[in-house]
């Protein structure tokens, strides 16, 4: 593997997991670049392999109590990198997406940025949920966690970090976000697992979704919805 950065990592990839066994190998193999890329991965207290996997793959391993934010917060707290990408356990990213995370970087008006995102099925219906997402990103600038959002560590930190809260970080964060800058949306997609709507379907999770967006910007109790979410993930 080259080395362009003498040290310090220009780029660290953050991974939160809980028993991603299935998929860990993957993502990480995802991650291979020819640039100096720091890997952390972040544990809320796995039951199957998914820590000896990540450590056989290379990774910096974090452990951490469970929840996306406080785990979130633990990687980029030990990470290097001058720029962090946060990135799902089930989701691979494109080839070369070092150097476009880089050379999207080096623009001076972009506070941060994400991939399009593609879901690993072929159903149309998949096609026409992650096409509306691209739509959502590009015209509002608002990607969400399984898109790899990347930014400047130092802009990461003066932020706060995600808020520490049981749902819907990566919203908070975004909100944040496009208070500083624009946000771009790379052509290249990442590829996501579609376990999510595999679970309860197409048109109830995307409701669901909603739902949740729709009770957190009328303030509903981030407990409350949480727990929704939670109880109606485990029917």
């Amino acid at each position: 593997m080259k080395n362009y950065y003498q040290g310090r990592p220009y780029l660290s990839i953050i991974m939160p997991v809980l028993n991603e066994g299935e998929n860990i190998t993957a993502t990480l193999r995802s991650t291979a670049s020819d640039e100096y890329v720091e890997r952390v991965v972040v544990d809320g207290g796995s039951r199957d392999d998914t820590v000896l996997l990540a450590r056989a793959a290379g990774a910096k391993v974090v452990l951490s109590p469970p929840g996306r934010a406080w785990q979130l917060n633990s990687g980029a707290g030990e990470a290097q990198g001058e720029v962090l990408l946060f990135l799902h356990g089930d989701t691979l990213l494109p080839h070369n997406y070092a150097r476009l995370v880089r050379e999207t970087m080096e623009r001076g008006d972009i506070a941060a940025g994400a991939f399009r995102l593609a879901i690993n099925a072929p159903q149309s219906r998949f096609k026409w949920v992650a096409g509306a997402a691209n739509l959502r990103s590009r015209i509002l600038q608002f990607p969400y966690g399984d898109q790899a959002i990347f930014l400047r560590s130092d802009l990461f930190r003066a932020l706060g970090g995600f808020p520490e809260i049981p749902i819907m970080e990566d919203f908070c964060l975004v909100q944040r976000l496009r208070r500083q800058g624009r946000i771009h949306l790379l052509d290249q997609q990442v590829l996501t697992s579609a376990r999510r709507w595999l679970q309860l379907g197409v048109v109830r999770t995307t409701l669901i979704n909603q739902l949740l967006i729709l009770g957190f910007l009328l303030g509903f109790p981030l407990d409350f919805l949480a727990k929704f979410y939670g109880v109606v993930h485990k029917r």
